[in-house]
């Protein structure tokens, strides 16, 4: 297995021992590719997700930083539709920096609480 890979699922796992989403409370889940990023609303407890959103489906060009930003919009808007407020933010053994941070801070915008 590669090193930076295996790293990162050793944290990964170190975030959920702590991280959980419920109903009320889901957690904002962040997966980075290369070209992409997706992120989930998760409620652990029932095993659904909530609510997606990633930088595939819409048609921006540009700084991948503004793409996230823009991604980050839009899972709080859908998850305002699904009627949540607050979310627990799951940055995936990801650094919280960059894409990731942009992420977030367009869900903040967008109207989310964590």
């Amino acid at each position: 297995m590669d090193n930076k890979l295996y790293n990162r699922t050793r944290i990964k796992y170190r975030i959920r021992k702590k991280v959980s989403g419920t109903a009320t409370k889901p957690r904002l889940s962040v997966f980075r590719s290369n070209k992409q990023i997706y992120c989930q609303l998760i409620d652990d407890i029932n095993g659904v997700t909530l609510a997606s959103a990633s930088s595939k489906g819409l048609s921006l060009q540009g700084e991948k930083k503004n793409i996230a930003t823009e991604v980050g919009k839009l899972i709080a808007s859908k998850a305002k539709s699904v009627g949540v407020e607050s979310v627990v933010f799951d940055r995936g053994g990801y650094l919280f920096h960059g894409r990731v941070k942009s992420l977030a801070d367009g869900a903040r915008e967008g109207g989310l609480n964590f």
